[in-house]
């Protein structure tokens, strides 16, 4: 089932590049940060288990692991008009000693001819109380029609609002009473046009609130 917590409010504390290379499309870099209401020890846990962690993440699906050890997934991205479902496969190799990984993946959409690539670098370290915080660093090259669609400033602001998705659905799974109970509980359906222009919206206020 959905989890229905209320919405958190990761905050956006880096934007460091959006770039057009013709030999390779749009590359981008995002750094987020977000406080989850739980400890370093079990949010690095969670993070470990990559199926629950796919559940949790709205548009992601896990379609098993490779003979390298990889995970093959789709993940399924829809920005106003265009929607594409990206099927590949990643590497996670995590530091228990630091809590830290790094994420690295690939897909092509087969349909829309659109590519995507991405490494991510993630730290979860304690917080005020008994809370974490974690900081994700991704680098992210898009090429097709994604590339011509994307915008570092507008996907920042989607990427908050799946973020937020993901937190609710992580600290529901963390707080359920049962193991089934836990099973049962999934990010909510990305509705694409709904979330393109809430976040379209909220982009158009941060480039005109920078000058008041």
């Amino acid at each position: 089932m959905p989890c229905s917590c209320l919405v958190a409010t990761p905050v956006i504390i880096e934007q460091t590049s959006d770039t057009w290379l013709a030999s390779t499309g749009r590359v981008m870099k995002i750094t987020q940060d977000f406080v989850v209401s739980r400890s370093p020890d079990s949010v690095w846990q969670f993070f470990q288990d990559v199926p629950a962690v796919a559940q949790c993440l709205p548009g992601a699906e896990l379609l098993g692991m490779a003979e390298d050890g990889s995970y093959e997934g789709k993940l399924s991205v829809r920005m106003g008009p265009m929607t594409a479902a990206f099927e590949g496969n990643c590497t996670v190799i995590p530091d228990p000693e630091s809590r830290t990984a790094v994420i690295e993946g690939r897909g092509v959409d087969k349909k829309g001819g659109s590519r995507g690539q991405v490494k991510v670098h993630y730290t979860v370290r304690p917080a005020e109380a008994d809370t974490c915080a974690v900081t994700v660093d991704a680098d992210i090259t898009l090429s097709g029609p994604a590339a011509q669609f994307g915008r570092t400033g507008l996907i920042n602001e989607m990427s908050k609002r799946l973020i937020g998705d993901f937190v609710n659905c992580l600290e529901a799974r963390l707080s359920a009473a049962t193991e089934a109970e836990a099973q049962a509980i999934r990010a909510p359906e990305v509705r694409g046009l709904t979330l393109f222009f809430a976040s379209l919206w909220a982009w158009i206020r941060r480039i005109f609130g920078r000058g008041t």
